[in-house]
């Protein structure tokens, strides 16, 4: 089972729920399944661009994004990104 902690700003979209205990097998069925999935995904289905996502500390894009399976997983983390001009 993975945890999946998500930032305060999300968590209080989610009943200020932080952490969430999942069993799915990849990285994009765990993230659909989070009371926040319409908060995370584009209209394409890829996880916002502003959000960043890590799986035991390892950016997902480089390791399967939506696909990365979880066995094994301990804690997967969304951060948000800071953009500003």
């Amino acid at each position: 089972m993975a945890k999946i902690v998500i930032p305060s700003v999300l968590a209080a979209q989610a009943n200020g729920q932080a952490r969430f205990d999942v069993e799915q097998e990849t990285l994009g069925d765990a993230l659909r399944s989070l009371p926040i999935a319409d908060l995370l995904f584009d209209a394409r289905g890829e996880w916002s661009r502003l959000l960043n996502v890590y799986v035991d500390g390892k950016d997902a894009r480089e390791h399967g994004g939506l696909e990365c399976p979880l066995a094994g997983v301990r804690e997967v983390r969304i951060v948000g990104m800071i953009a500003g001009g």
